[in-house]
């Protein structure tokens, strides 16, 4: 991915080789769903009146939750969402990339990984076993091996797999940002979008306060002027980047960090989620920076969920979730030992 987290090159404009006086042919639009949740493509129809101003221009052709297309007709955008998660990811990626002139990868998912990515955590027999023999919530029943295509032995953002033109993360990205990101590429021009943190349209306010804990939701509920962090809750607003709009913290409800880690934090080896979290945190209030690395060392599954596939990510030296993962098996076994003596 690109250190812009956009276009490596300038976009290029639809086709305008047409003489000035002959109409062009609109632009068309295929979508693919990979891995994913599906919630992505639902920001199509989160535009509202806005697709309108866009429809005048393109042709939706491809669109697995709106059209009945099963092939890949040229187009000028491909829109991807999902991670490569299986052979079928794989081969549909591939598919996109060959049949249009501009690929965007569309979601978190597809940018970085996304939730998927715990699956690098664990082998496939592992998976296999917890989900359909050893699982205390359904019938136990055989592993699946017709009419499935097969786990991949790892979780990877498509450009892993193909070359991306615009990277638009985000769990879904707010449909501004979708509208903005098919208008750059048919405008050529780059997008509007900033580098900014989900604190930048948090309204929130950092001040130093007394508390002495780490809070979870089940103590309360937070004040609704102050930021998280100065209350004693993880917020991961301000090592996530902007591409929702701070509807969460906005709202109440601390950053879960579903657009992904800022470029900060993506492209210094040094930098890591935990840590920068901790150090403005601890500034914040009088909890120790060590309790609260601890913390989020603890419940690293959620707090590295959007973007531990990617190699921005999984590939740095502070990043130990597998021993840290292994650090809170043992300390709630400790903890439910103590409590049957």
């Amino acid at each position: 991915m690109s250190a812009e987290c956009q276009s490596a090159d300038t976009p290029c404009s639809p086709d305008d080789s047409d003489a000035p006086d002959r109409p062009k042919a609109p632009a068309t639009i295929n979508t693919e769903w990979l891995s994913d949740c599906s919630g992505c493509h639902i920001t199509i129809v989160d535009l509202h009146e806005k697709i309108l101003s866009i429809l005048d221009s393109v042709t939706l052709q491809r669109c697995p939750v709106l059209t009945d297309i099963k092939d890949y007709p040229p187009a000028t955008i491909g829109l991807v969402s999902g991670a490569i998660r299986n052979v079928h990811d794989r081969q549909a990626a591939i598919e996109m990339r060959k049949s249009c002139d501009h690929i965007i990868a569309w979601g978190s998912c597809a940018v970085f990984g996304g939730p998927a990515g715990a699956g690098n955590l664990h082998t496939s027999d592992e998976i296999a076993d917890a989900v359909y023999l050893h699982n205390k919530t359904t019938v136990s029943a055989p592993t699946p091996t017709r009419e499935v295509s097969p786990l991949e032995s790892t979780v990877s953002p498509i450009d892993t797999v193909i070359d991306v033109d615009l990277y638009l993360p985000g769990c879904p990205p707010h449909p501004a940002f979708v509208l903005d990101a098919l208008l750059s590429l048919l405008e050529g021009r780059p997008p509007k979008a900033t580098q900014e943190s989900v604190c930048g349209h948090c309204r929130r306010q950092m001040r130093k306060t007394d508390v002495t804990a780490i809070r979870s939701g089940s103590d309360g509920v937070a004040d609704a002027q102050n930021c998280f962090l100065s209350q004693g809750y993880v917020c991961m607003g301000s090592v996530t980047i902007d591409r929702c709009l701070a509807p969460c913290p906005q709202n109440g409800v601390p950053c879960t960090g579903c657009a992904g880690a800022t470029m900060q934090v993506l492209t210094e080896p040094n930098r890591d989620i935990r840590t920068e979290i901790a150090d403005r945190m601890s500034r914040l209030t009088h909890i120790p920076y060590a309790d609260i690395v601890k913390e989020i060392e603890r419940t690293a599954k959620s707090h590295y969920s959007y973007t531990m596939a990617t190699k921005m990510i999984g590939d740095k030296p502070t990043f130990l979730i597998k021993r840290w993962i292994v650090e809170a098996d043992q300390d709630y076994e400790g903890t439910r030992y103590d409590c049957k003596h």
